[in-house]
């Protein structure tokens, strides 16, 4: 199951930000079809936010094909999502490689996080151009 963190100092709204965090789950195999999302009351409860913002973050990922909520059972990611056709596992011992070579070289994860996506939007305009 999820564990939602909540980053209030972010600029990005609480509900957008459950959005991303369940999207990037999803994208990365910590989440698969078929697996319970927490209640809102949970949620709201471990994390200190209006439980009216976490039923908005799941209208927007039901809107989203992401989830589907059962009624009196809870809210599931689909199980007809597409399966990251990547041994994510893999993937994740590559970055966590890179990522403690970046930090003994002196960078932190703010720094990190700017370089990741820096290069990661230089890859997908490159890869937009090459179209």
């Amino acid at each position: 199951m999820i564990t939602f963190r909540v980053d209030r100092r972010s600029g990005t709204a609480v509900y957008a930000q459950l959005v991303q965090q369940v999207r990037q789950a999803v994208r990365v195999g910590r989440l698969a079809p078929g697996d319970r999302l927490p209640t809102a009351r949970e949620v709201a409860e471990r994390t200190g936010i209006n439980p009216n913002t976490v039923l908005r973050a799941y209208r927007d990922l039901e809107t989203a094909g992401l989830v589907e909520p059962r009624q009196g059972s809870g809210t599931f990611v689909r199980p007809s999502l597409p399966q990251p056709q990547v041994d994510v596992t893999a993937l994740r011992q590559e970055l966590a490689g890179w990522i403690g070579r970046a930090r003994a070289a002196g960078l932190d994860l703010p720094d990190i996080q700017a370089l990741v996506t820096d290069v990661a939007a230089d890859q997908e305009e490159s890869h937009t151009h090459a179209r």
